[in-house]
């Protein structure tokens, strides 16, 4: 007889493989693994809520935090379940099924114990302890722990070698899997070229799921809407639904990659960094399965001055090994590669000229760390020059357009008092005294370093 698993499971475990990186894997797997069986062993998997269940990352997340091991973290809702019953069996049981008063074979004189009583008792004491009570269960019991210590020890995979004894029960998670597997991806019939985004907390319905060729006209109909109407809020909205229908029927072509590469530079645009990396991760595996298809070295490009503004060094090594001949010699890719140089050397005059002179849209990710570098180079500039410096170099070494905008950084700086103007033989000039202003420089700078959280960061 085919095992038959609750919807709700299979979309827990949807969930659990949504947007999942790769080296998650197989450790989300196992996790799974564990938490099936343990479902089917103890007879609950269609008692449990699986919508609020946690799911597996969030669980190794919290064992590898806490330096919890398998055994000790336990499913809420089996755990739960397996109290009230075995409590419930243990007060019929003492109150021999009938509501009869205890009596206590301890004392001399007989004694006796409300019912009411003792149900609240053995229920908080069971809550704390569910092996504190009935020395006629503790062998159950640990037979019980036993058990499930060698599940989790063994491998849960069909063994094909085994005697034919041992292959009449496969695991559950293998027939899940496989189950699924049969169901394939989801064919959509929804002809709407415009649809709000919302979150899957169940098996998508292909009646709201659109095909390939209505998303390709839905994105033909976001690009003219977002030269018109500029509506980030609107766009974002659209294109994770669009990404969202490509995902559910496993759609990947050089038309997802396009998706992502537009969506990666619309978020870039508007300094939305989380959803920007959102995309930059997928673009990532995409560019691997399908060689050859969009834009590789502009978004390669794009990643390492993501990572300059993130100071991921890790990150930065991996990609650093990962560049080719051809790609070292894109335009992109070494104007990253030199802010990547000027920044180790402080070269905060060479920074500021590579800022000005920025291809693509590499400009939107350094006007996410422009302003830390400009305190890191106000803190030199105050060293080196002691005395005064005129505003106009300033504006000048330090990349702002004008005059005005390099008042308005000091103001906001609290630097606004120490401008002065000043008059010699070439004339009168606001100047910048510098001495003064390098503790403010000095504290502003690490505090800057100190605050590099991104949501979405890998």
């Amino acid at each position: 007889k085919k095992t038959e698993f609750p919807q709700k499971l299979k979309s827990y475990v949807a969930r659990a493989f949504e947007n999942l990186p790769d080296a998650e894997k197989n450790e989300v797997e196992e996790e799974l693994k564990h938490i099936i069986t343990e479902a089917f062993d103890r007879d609950v998997v269609w008692k449990i809520d699986w919508d609020n269940l946690d799911l597996p990352q969030q669980r190794i997340r919290r064992r590898k935090i806490y330096g919890q091991t398998d055994g000790d973290i336990v499913m809420k809702d089996v755990e739960t379940e397996v109290k009230r019953v075995e409590g419930t069996l243990r007060r019929a049981k003492t109150n021999n099924f009938d509501g009869a008063a205890v009596t206590s074979t301890t004392s001399p004189s007989s004694s006796t114990t409300s019912p009411t009583k003792f149900d609240r008792r053995s229920s908080k004491q069971w809550e704390k302890d569910p092996y504190a009570y009935g020395e006629d269960r503790s062998a159950e019991l640990e037979n019980m722990r036993d058990k499930r210590a060698k599940r989790f020890a063994k491998e849960l995979s069909f063994n094909t070698n085994a005697p034919p004894w041992k292959q009449e029960k496969e695991s559950q998670y293998s027939t899940l899997k496989a189950d699924m597997e049969t169901e394939g991806p989801v064919v959509g019939r929804c002809m709407d070229l415009e649809k709000r985004y919302l979150r899957l907390t169940s098996a998508p319905d292909p009646n709201m799921v659109r095909p390939l060729h209505v998303l390709e006209k839905t994105l033909d109909l976001l690009k003219k809407k977002w030269r018109t109407e500029n509506n980030y809020s609107y766009i974002c909205d659209q294109f994770k639904s669009l990404r969202q229908d490509l995902t559910v029927q496993h759609i990947k072509s050089e038309f997802t990659i396009t998706v992502y590469e537009i969506h990666g530079r619309i978020a870039l645009e508007k300094g939305d960094l989380g959803e920007y990396n959102q995309c930059q991760s997928q673009l990532q595996k995409l560019y691997q399965e399908i060689p050859g298809a969009g834009h590789p070295t502009e978004f390669k490009a794009y990643r390492i001055l993501y990572l300059l503004h993130t100071c991921n060094q890790t990150d930065m090594s991996d990609v650093l090994a990962s560049l080719t001949k051809t790609e070292k010699s894109d335009k992109a890719i070494q104007h990253a590669l030199a802010v990547r140089s000027v920044l180790a050397a402080n070269n905060y005059h060479r920074f500021f000229r590579l800022y000005l002179d920025c291809p693509n849209m590499g400009a939107y990710l350094m006007d996410s760390f422009i302003e830390r570098e400009r305190l890191a180079a106000l803190e030199i500039i105050c060293k080196a020059y002691r005395v005064f410096v005129e505003l106009r170099f300033l504006t000048e070494e330090l990349g702002f357009e004008s005059d005005g905008e390099c008042v308005q950084f000091l103001s906001n700086h609290g630097a606004g008092d120490f401008l002065q103007e000043k008059t010699d033989e070439n004339g009168s000039a606001v100047k910048f005294h510098c001495l003064p202003a390098r503790p403010l420089f000095t504290a502003a700078k690490e505090a800057a370093f100190r605050k590099v959280d991104i949501k979405g960061q890998i």
